[in-house]
């Protein structure tokens, strides 16, 4: 069996809608200010806009569903999606409720990128939820969540969630909902993205890594017995645009050493696209090759070059890989 891909590549971006300095401290934008973030990357003919998620982080963190509601107010063409949404510092029934509600906000433009975080334990301490459970509550998560979303009266009675005769109305925009991505690099998460997902957003590997998860979930896929039309596959990717790649590194490693307050340097030199516009084009490329055919672009560095570098990558990145987009 050959994993039903998409087409043609897709790209899009990750909002980062802050700055990070520790010079400057914690400072959030403007209501005008995420209004003019989302029309420059639809102006700029990116496909999507993606939001993460955390209730407790290193530095301030926007709530994604509501970031995305207000951003499918100003743009009629890109699509949405969460890159991820913490499921389980949840319960699935409002959570499915609320989701159920933004693919009519989006006009059925949604994805629901889900996982299990656990980097800052204390948002797991905060939500009154077991950090060792946060796996299992993905999974049977996604399993209520489906059940409400046919509109229809459902009841479970799972290990985390029992209820009986609900009707969760209306359902969702999408036939079926949303299609649900599994983000996670482990054996159990993609083992957990073969079973019950839509497609696999991938965070923090290489192309090797991202072609080797593939084959993960094509096996696993196999052992179930499971068989999709589409599946979708994704890279969140840390993108750093630049004249030099020393320049292009130190910038990007700077800012997510602040964001994820430890040295993130090595992680930037193994996993992120940094350097002049034909070396991002390359790392695009190979993991166009191991697989992905959407990539949200986490384009880091100082807040203030946000707006330039979407405007770097459309005009001096987007052509050298154009073909990889017909």
């Amino acid at each position: 069996m050959t994993l039903p891909l998409d087409d043609t590549l897709k790209i899009g971006v990750n909002t980062m809608l802050r700055r990070t300095e520790p010079a400057i401290g914690p400072w959030m934008p403007t209501v005008d200010e995420l209004v003019d973030v989302v029309q420059q990357v639809d102006r700029l003919g990116f496909d999507s806009f993606w939001c993460g998620d955390h209730v407790a982080f290193a530095i301030p963190f926007l709530d994604p569903i509501a970031q995305i509601a207000q951003a499918a107010v100003v743009s009629r063409r890109l699509t949405f999606g969460t890159a991820v949404y913490l499921l389980p510092l949840r319960h699935p029934t409002p959570v499915a409720k609320q989701i159920a509600t933004l693919d009519h906000l989006t006009g059925g433009r949604f994805i629901f990128g889900v996982g299990i975080g656990g980097e800052f334990p204390k948002e797991y301490e905060g939500c009154g939820v077991p950090i060792n459970e946060r796996g299992p509550r993905l999974g049977e998560g996604i399993e209520v969540i489906r059940k409400l979303w046919t509109g229809e009266k459902v009841s479970h009675d799972g290990r985390f969630y029992s209820f009986k005769d609900v009707k969760m109305t209306p359902s969702p925009r999408q036939p079926g909902g949303p299609p649900i991505w599994c983000g996670g690099r482990s054996d159990p998460a993609l083992r957990r993205a073969a079973r019950l997902a839509d497609g696999w957003f991938s965070y923090a590997v290489s192309p090797e890594m991202f072609a080797n998860g593939l084959m993960t979930i094509e096996a696993a896929m196999q052992e179930a017995g499971r068989n999709l039309d589409r599946f979708g596959t994704a890279h969140l990717m840390f993108t750093r645009i630049d004249d030099s790649y020393e320049r292009a590194l130190d910038a990007a490693s700077d800012s997510l050493s602040v964001r994820y307050a430890m040295n993130m340097r090595p992680a930037t030199e193994r996993y992120a696209a940094v350097g002049t516009p034909n070396q991002v084009a390359e790392k695009i490329r190979a993991f166009h090759a191991a697989g992905v055919r959407h990539l949200s672009l986490d384009l880091v560095g100082p807040y203030e070059q946000r707006g330039e570098q979407f405007e770097r990558f459309a005009a001096e990145v987007r052509p050298l890989i154009k073909d990889l987009m017909a």
